[in-house]
């Protein structure tokens, strides 16, 4: 590789560097297989977290230690997939040399898969001098292009030799690794990768059952609707109940333990509803089912053609993963805060696989519109393709990743 004087300049500047704190190791050593990923956003978090579960899936015990470069939520999603033991979470070292070194002696990584850009040169040389495999995912325009390194103009090009592979989201972001000087047979467009999330599993039996009985009657489902959200939620029910009397919704909240405290919100307000942790189901004059035992979400995603997912309205919920809902053809509704899961909801959104409702005008207004079952199949469809559409790409990045390891264990 011909010498860069940027990168030379830069790893000594780095290696001069003594930052007033030093990275310190947040969970033990593991000694069963690990591989590193960083990403650079919640929606490449949540794509780091996708592959290590596949490749777990063939591989156990196969840990994944993920570094950030954004600020984590004060509480994560417990079901989310970075709250798993075998995912370790943690910041990135310093650009010291020592603290590169030590991070790396401590995890000692089969791979690293790094994710859109935003890349750090000298920790990423330390792993290339260690012969870590380098694997750069999702790479996009502007990660590629930053102002720190506008007066070492050749430091990103250097760093970018050290990648095995490079996958870039899109042609123009292809492009520009080309221009960087990264190899053509090392770049490859994927486009978006399959972020399938886990499907909630589901009676199957008992699904058939219930949509022989609900034939006929117009149902949504409301999934994780927060305590505050309750009232929107019963309010747009109540509108779009005008339209059509025989509207069946399923409300689940957040937390199971809420069911009461709904119940006799719903009592006070007249409703007609059965609740799940009586062991009830709706009957025909049923109004609203309240689905408030734990493990039933995949039986209620499979029933209602239309899902509103909670925790979308109240700032700072940070909105919940949709692509369970899109994987299971639902046409999706959501609210404005939904910032955990930006680009994922933008890419549904883009696709006319999901609208954004604001209040309960706005909700019961989309409810009606959804009614036509044309217009929710549609919809439903759109999700489906958005969630399927990188499949066969990430199947062919999964079987280059367990070639890599398979080698790796060899050496």
């Amino acid at each position: 590789m011909a010498r860069s004087l940027g990168l030379a300049a830069y790893m000594a500047l780095a290696r001069r560097s003594d930052p007033a704190r030093p990275w310190v190791a947040t969970a033990p050593r593991h000694d069963s297989e690990v591989i590193w990923g960083h990403a650079t956003s919640p929606e490449r978090q949540r794509l780091l977290c996708h592959l290590h579960r596949r490749l777990a899936a063939q591989r156990p015990g196969l840990v994944l230690w993920l570094t950030v470069s954004f600020p984590l939520p004060q509480a994560l999603d417990p079901l989310s997939e970075a709250t798993q033991p075998d995912v370790i979470t943690t910041t990135l070292p310093a650009e010291a040399q020592r603290d590169c070194r030590r991070f790396l002696d401590h995890i000692r990584p089969a791979l690293c898969l790094w994710t859109g850009g935003f890349l750090r040169p000298a920790l990423i040389a330390e792993a290339a001098a260690r012969d870590i495999p380098l694997f750069l995912l999702d790479s996009d325009e502007n990660g590629l292009d930053e102002a720190r390194f506008r007066w070492l103009p050749d430091v990103p090009r250097a760093t970018l030799r050290h990648f095995d592979r490079a996958f870039a989201g899109t042609a123009n972001a292809a492009q520009r690794l080309l221009k960087q000087g990264v190899p053509p047979d090392h770049v490859a467009v994927t486009g978006a990768l399959d972020l399938s999330a886990p499907l909630p599993p589901a009676n199957e039996a008992r699904r058939d059952a219930l949509a022989r009985e609900m034939a006929g009657r117009a149902v949504w489902y409301a999934a994780d609707v927060l305590p505050d959200e309750v009232d929107t939620v019963l309010s747009a029910h109540r509108l779009s109940l005008r339209g059509a009397h025989r509207q069946l919704l399923i409300l689940s909240p957040a937390d199971p333990a809420q069911g009461a405290a709904i119940a006799d919100m719903l009592t006070a307000e007249g409703w007609r509803f059965a609740t799940r942790s009586l062991d009830e189901y709706p009957g025909e004059a049923t109004q609203v089912l309240l689905a408030d035992r734990a493990g039933e979400a995949g039986l209620w995603h499979r029933l209602a053609p239309v899902c509103f997912l909670g925790a979308s309205l109240v700032p700072g919920a940070g909105g919940r993963d949709p692509f369970a809902a899109a994987a299971l053809g639902q046409a999706i509704l959501y609210g404005p805060q939904i910032g955990q899961h930006l680009a994922a909801y933008t890419r549904l959104a883009t696709a006319g696989a999901a609208r954004m409702v604001k209040d309960a005008a706005t909700l019961a207004t989309a409810l009606q519109r959804l009614g036509a079952p044309d217009q929710a199949a549609a919809m439903a469809h759109s999700a489906w393709e958005v969630v399927t559409r990188g499949a066969a790409e990430t199947d062919r990045l999964l079987d280059l990743l367990q070639d890599t390891l398979d080698l790796v264990e060899v050496t």
